[in-house]
């Protein structure tokens, strides 16, 4: 089934001439939803090919990509650990709640060891004594995660100009690129402070996958609102807004800031009369209850959560 393409109705569209559209990535699944999906697609099948018992993982405290193992390793029937930066808290967030619910057993790892994540002297010694482990990266980004997210663009079946898509770890954006194989213009909206970055990271990413460059593609790296989970009250109130018009809920870490700038852009006439432009809602929304609980926001309500 194809993703639904929901097109958005806005005065501002209609002054500038362009078309607007949300990629529902966000409904692919009910608890790993949008590119967490796209992600462990192509890894979960190369670890059942590899009769891996145990999915191991690192993340933050409130990290989509730890959610989504826990879910997905509940759902097909793996064991899973997750490695959290940071010391343990209790009682857990909504977030770590929904990983040790699926079953994933938590370790904490110091914010110094944490840094120490991807260097594979340090990776073997935590994985001794797990039984046929499968290691995936923070964030979920390898080249069978680019695989999949490849598909995010292959799939699509409406004629765009362009595509933009919030980033992270930049594997997301990779598949993106791949999979338009030089088509198009697409733009990446980083979630970080400073996400320049993330330009030697998802060239390096699509070179490894697709063994070529291109260069049809940029990041917009002023829509961070101060870095990564930051945010302000015009992003709260733009987020709201949105649900109001168009009854998509956003997310304040990822997808609020890339339709935010996306909006700000056509205001700006970045995009030419006539422009076709769609925006990739990746999901998130799980991070709502516990960046609720830990600012005190009272929106978006339990029911619209649960939608």
């Amino acid at each position: 089934m194809a993703t639904p393409l929901q097109y958005l109705s806005h005065p501002l569209l209609t002054q500038k001439l362009v078309t607007l559209a949300v990629l529902r990535e966000d409904l692919l699944h009910p608890t790993i939803p949008g590119n967490k999906w796209r992600k462990l697609k192509y890894n979960l099948q190369e670890a059942r090919t590899q009769n891996v018992e145990t999915l191991v993982t690192f993340g933050g405290a409130f990290s989509n990509h730890i959610s989504a193992v826990a879910s997905a390793g509940q759902e097909f029937g793996f064991s899973t650990i997750g490695y959290i930066r940071g010391e343990e808290t209790l009682p857990l967030n909504p977030t770590l709640q929904h990983a040790t619910s699926c079953g994933m057993q938590l370790r904490y790892l110091s914010r110094e060891d944490y840094r120490l994540k991807d260097d594979s002297a340090f990776q073997a010694q935590l994985l001794t004594h797990i039984p046929h482990p499968y290691l995936l990266p923070e964030g979920g980004t390898n080249l069978l995660a680019v695989k999949g997210c490849t598909e995010i663009v292959t799939e699509l079946q409406e004629s765009w100009d362009v595509l933009c898509v919030a980033s992270g770890t930049g594997g997301t954006l990779a598949g993106i690129i791949a999979g338009a194989g030089g088509e198009g213009h697409i733009i990446g909206f980083p979630a970080l402070k400073g996400g320049e970055f993330l330009h030697a990271e998802v060239t390096q990413l699509v070179q490894a996958y697709a063994g070529q460059a291109y260069d049809n593609w940029q990041l917009q790296t002023e829509y961070h609102f101060g870095g990564y989970a930051k945010h302000t009250p015009e992003l709260l109130t733009f987020i709201q807004d949105f649900y109001e018009q168009h009854q998509i809920l956003l997310d304040p870490v990822y997808t609020g800031k890339l339709l935010f700038g996306v909006f700000d852009l056509i205001e700006k006439d970045y995009f030419t009369e006539g422009t076709r432009i769609i925006a990739i809602h990746t999901g998130g929304l799980q991070g709502w209850t516990g960046f609720k609980q830990r600012y005190g926001v009272g929106w978006p309500t339990e029911e619209m959560l649960s939608v």
